[in-house]
């Protein structure tokens, strides 16, 4: 079964931060630099918070603020779902399942090692699923010779 830690050794362990008093705007210009969705919001070097392309929709957008005049602070998602290098796949997945988000913090010892995307694990699922067929495929191949 595959982890977390095997994704982030493939994709790397970066991870694009902001802080609650950036404005909105310069937030999604780094996600923009970065072509990442979501950046992970650090006080103090603690995270207090995950800012994504969703609460800018949802918060910015259809809210009638503007990304120039509010916070990071004033509309990220205060309650973040993490993971940590030893849980599976399987687990991430339905933990964004479960919870609707797109992306999970990779956490050890309270210190964000990296993040995961729903783009990651399902990616990661198809490569294992792609390796499970062509190793069943060569198994019937031998037993058919």
């Amino acid at each position: 079964m595959s982890s977390v830690r095997r994704i982030l050794q493939i994709k790397g362990f970066d991870v694009w931060s902001t802080t609650p008093d950036t404005m909105v705007y310069d937030a999604l210009r780094i996600m923009g630099e970065k072509d990442v969705g979501a950046l992970v919001v650090l006080e103090n070097g603690k995270m207090v918070g995950i800012l994504s392309e969703r609460d800018y929709a949802r918060k910015i957008v259809l809210s009638g603020k503007t990304s120039r005049e509010t916070r990071v602070g004033d509309v990220m998602t205060k309650e973040v779902f993490t993971v940590h290098p030893e849980q599976t796949v399987q687990e991430c997945m339905q933990l964004m399942l479960d919870h609707h988000i797109r992306h999970l913090p990779v956490m050890v010892d309270n210190e964000v090692m990296g993040v995961i995307s729903i783009g990651d694990v399902v990616g990661d699922i198809i490569y294992q699923q792609k390796s499970s067929i062509q190793s069943l495929e060569k198994q019937l191949n031998t037993l058919r010779e």
